[in-house]
């Protein structure tokens, strides 16, 4: 017999093997209901007599079980009912709806009802869940006044989802390497392409009073790649933002981003539905199984079961978190969190390991990105006094050498758990990876769609969305640019661009040089550099955009007229220094020579008349306090975009203009700006900003006060007055207030229809209030530059000396899972020319 017959006769023999295991294995599904009422029941427990092989039903009684070959019964038990055998007949799908009988001997000590008529009142299992509650402070690890533990941490992702025809796709025709054993890989039925791997050890220190954190970093290791296409400090804090840290006794918990109720929540019995699912006597104390739903599918909660103790201290010996399939958060095809508690010295239960998985993709049978962040702890210590200089400094320090690397062998000595078998090659895979000419131009080639820049080596060209714009000043704009990168000068960067505008005819330029002063790039925290530039180019006075260019194309779309601008020669020096405490202050100072452009005319009114200014010079020394306790950001190529969290902003900046290198005007100028996120649990969350302004000085010309921030873009933007026009408001002194209110589907996921489209309710209210005085207000006889009219001679700048201008509007986010639009309304000044008392704005914003 050849060796080809050989192999012919053991596929066709595994072939046949396969059909008779088909054969054997017998399915079954059905929906368990109360025998009287006819109201389903939740999490029933199935089993196979005579063994530990079962399953459950889902929230709504549905069950889905394959008996394997030789069993013929399934059990069906549940707390307070009579337990039921069915038999099962072998080798047929086949559909058994059960109905359960209340057990009558059980009827007085516990209750369970169906999904209809459940209520909190007399219920068991929502009495034990308040006994939880009241006594999970004392349970908590910050109750002892001081713990410490040893932390290992893993946080790993991979492509999921996978099919044979991805593998064999000819792009893929380099990367076979990556899919070794692939077609044996495979968690929860996905196959799965690992993609990115990051461990961590620390030591960690809590003190309850006052309270502080302490995590010393005692080694980290990572996949890293190319820094020209990826900020791998960026990848690592966002990736870990996603992950976060779980605590169950917390009323929120981060998951993606979003704060989702904990079941033990102050106030979880309002959102939540329990159930007494079992006593589990075979253990030291007693532990009751919990299991929870949401009332409503749709709502940020979890569902899951909790084990709990008996013990008269009612705490957490193990947790099990998932979501439904229909809550409201965008791209998460599944979630699983377990949580494992360990008895402590003090007889309470203490965090042993948190597991966290997430699979993301765009639909439910598409590929999709799959992570899993893994936490443990030993060594855990309660009530050691630690001293006061311990906890002082940054809250997490290095206590390692991070240019030192540290190889398999290290870390295999010193990790509490083991990798798994798809770990265990990342690190490997994307160092090889590195080394691929095409992996290298696909990297390229993604860059220049998410970050806007070409990398050649010691250059980058971009961002290209500013390579194109037009406006009504300088007709059709072409601009090319680029900057230096650490491959040019790790300390020294240079940065450029050329414009021109085909209808002013006039070129526009800019070029910066800055000086790193701690051998980081000066894109990358904590910033600390000196910078000098020259810029020459136009400017909207009033518009203030944040993170984007203003020549971006898609901002080159305006509504009303947009005619009236600035030509700007602006000479700059200064000096910023970040510390790691998130407090930074900068230094500068400022020589601006600007130009009216468009019909905007410079027209001083005097003893002679009305006389044009041909531009206006200013000189200006400026600081910059800032502080940002807590601030998270993703590190990308152009600017760093913050991560919001719970932390307060504070900014305070101070101008002084000065009477020397030309400059025609003296004042001092002080602003300062407090923005907060505050969440609201199951509400959504608001973002609040306060700021206020005051100018001392006088004849101020209105170019040099402020111009408040307005849009005439078609874009709603956040920091700016929707409905307000360039140059409409000028203020010396000034208040405001702005609220985004972010409801993430509260009211929404209660409405049958709409619930299905997860879309999400916004709501903002924007005001400000303020004055000129009369030694800076042109129709007060100060003398100083007369504010603009438009064609017909009626005034287009005002005061805000009658009242504060406000504006609200009322959204729909979460369209398509990325588009934002606003019906807006402007409440007063609506006589002014060329304004509009409602508008319908929109915003793009990807979020979970």
């Amino acid at each position: 017999m050849s060796k080809t017959q050989k192999i012919r006769i053991a596929i066709v023999g595994l072939l046949a093997w396969c059909q008779l295991a088909a054969v054997a294995q017998t399915t079954v599904k059905g929906v368990v209901t109360d025998a009287k009422t006819g109201e389903t029941l939740p999490f029933v427990s199935i089993i196979i007599p005579g063994t530990t092989m079962g399953t459950s039903a889902d929230v709504d009684g549905k069950y889905l079980m394959t008996m394997p070959a030789g069993r013929s019964a399934l059990r069906f038990t549940y707390v307070g009912y009579v337990s039921q055998d069915k038999a099962i007949s072998a080798g047929v799908s086949q559909v058994i709806n059960v109905k359960m009988e209340v057990d009558a001997s059980l009827l007085k000590e516990v209750t369970i009802r169906g999904k209809a008529r459940y209520r909190n009142k007399d219920n068991p299992a929502v009495q034990l869940i308040r006994d939880v509650i009241a006594n999970k402070e004392k349970n908590q690890a910050a109750h002892n006044e001081y713990v410490e533990y040893e932390q290992y941490e893993k946080i790993s992702f991979a492509l999921s989802n996978l099919s044979d025809n991805f593998k064999e796709k000819r792009i893929f025709k380099n990367y076979q390497f990556l899919f070794t054993n692939q077609d044996s890989a495979s968690s929860n039925g996905r196959n799965m392409l690992p993609a990115y791997m990051e461990e961590k050890l620390s030591q960690v220190y809590l003190r309850k009073s006052p309270y502080a954190k302490k995590q010393i970093v005692k080694a980290n290791r990572r996949a890293e790649f190319d820094s020209k296409f990826v900020d791998n400090n960026g990848l690592s804090a966002y990736f870990n933002r996603l992950y976060e840290d779980i605590n169950i006794y917390d009323n929120n918990i981060s998951v993606a981003t979003n704060l989702l109720l904990s079941p033990i929540a102050n106030n979880a019995p309002t959102f939540y539905k329990f159930f007494i699912r079992d006593t589990i006597k075979t253990s030291t104390p007693w532990l009751v199984e919990l299991g929870f739903v949401p009332r409503n599918k749709t709502d940020l909660l979890f569902e899951g079961k909790l084990f709990i103790t008996l013990d008269g201290n009612y705490g957490v010996q193990n947790a099990y978190l998932t979501v439904n399939k229909d809550i409201n958060l965008n791209f998460m095809r599944d979630l699983e969190s377990g949580l494992e508690f360990e008895k402590g010295s003090d007889g309470r239960y203490h965090l042993s390991k948190t597991t966290l998985s997430m699979e993301f993709a765009l639909g439910e049978k598409s590929a999709g990105l799959h992570g899993q962040r893994v936490v443990n702890f030993k060594n855990f210590t309660i009530n050691n006094p630690q001293p006061d200089l311990l906890f002082k400094g940054p809250a997490q320090q290095l206590a390692f050498n991070p240019l030192q690397k540290t190889g398999e062998d290290y870390w295999s000595g010193i990790r509490h758990i083991p990798l798994d078998w798809t770990e265990q090659n990342i690190y490997r895979n994307v160092d090889t990876l590195q080394t691929i000419p095409s992996f290298k131009r696909t990297m390229d080639i993604a860059t220049i769609f998410l970050a806007g820049y070409k990398s050649m080596g010691p250059v980058e060209i971009g961002p290209v969305n500013t390579f194109y714009s037009f406006n009504e000043v300088e007709g059709f704009r072409l601009r090319f640019g680029g900057r230096t990168t650490p491959e040019f000068n790790k300390r020294l960067f240079f940065e450029t661009y050329a414009a021109y505008g085909f209808k002013d005819e006039k070129w526009k330029y800019f070029l910066s040089g800055s000086y790193s002063l701690n051998n980081k790039s000066v894109y990358h925290f904590p910033l600390n550099y000196v910078r000098a530039s020259f810029q020459r180019d136009t400017k909207i006075p009033g518009q203030d955009l944040q993170f984007v260019n203003e020549d971006n194309f898609l901002l080159s779309f305006k509504r009303g007229e947009n005619n009236r601008w600035l030509y700007n020669d602006t000479y700059r020096v200064e000096y910023m220094t970040e510390f790691q405490n998130h407090f930074s202050y900068k230094v500068g100072f400022t020589k601006w020579i600007q130009q009216p452009g468009g019909i905007l005319e410079y027209i001083k009114t005097d003893g002679e008349g009305d006389r044009n200014v041909a531009n206006l010079v200013n000189s200006e020394a400026n600081v910059e306090l800032r502080y940002a306790p807590g601030e998270q950001f993703y590190q990308g190529k152009v600017y760093r975009t913050p991560i919001i969290n719970k932390y307060p902003v504070f900014t305070l900046r101070y101008g002084a203009g000065l009477k020397l290198l030309g400059g025609e005007t003296s004042y001092h100028n002080l602003t300062a700006n407090i923005s907060k996120r505050v969440y609201l649990s199951q509400l959504g969350y608001v973002d609040l900003t306060a700021e206020g302004g005051y100018i001392v000085g006088k004849n101020i010309p209105f170019p040099l006060l402020t111009i408040h921030r307005a849009n005439q873009t078609y874009a709603y933007q956040l920091n700016s007055y929707n409905l307000m026009n360039f140059l409409e408001f000028v203020s010396d002194h000034y208040a405001s207030v702005d609220v985004q209110y972010y409801m993430n589907g509260f009211l929404f996921n209660k409405i049958p229809l709409l619930k299905k489209l997860k879309l999400r309710e916004v709501f903002s209210f924007k005001a400000i209030t303020g004055g000129l005085r009369n030694e800076n207000n042109p129709e007060r006889g100060a003398s100083v530059y007369n504010f603009p009219v438009d064609e017909l001679g009626r005034p287009i700048s005002y005061t805000l000396n009658k009242q504060p201008y406000m504006e609200g509007s009322v959204g729909v986010a979460n369209i398509f899972k990325l588009l934002r639009v606003d019906l807006v309304k402007r409440f007063n000044y609506l006589d002014h020319p060329n304004v509009s008392e409602w508008g319908i704005r929109a915003r793009f914003r990807l979020d979970f």
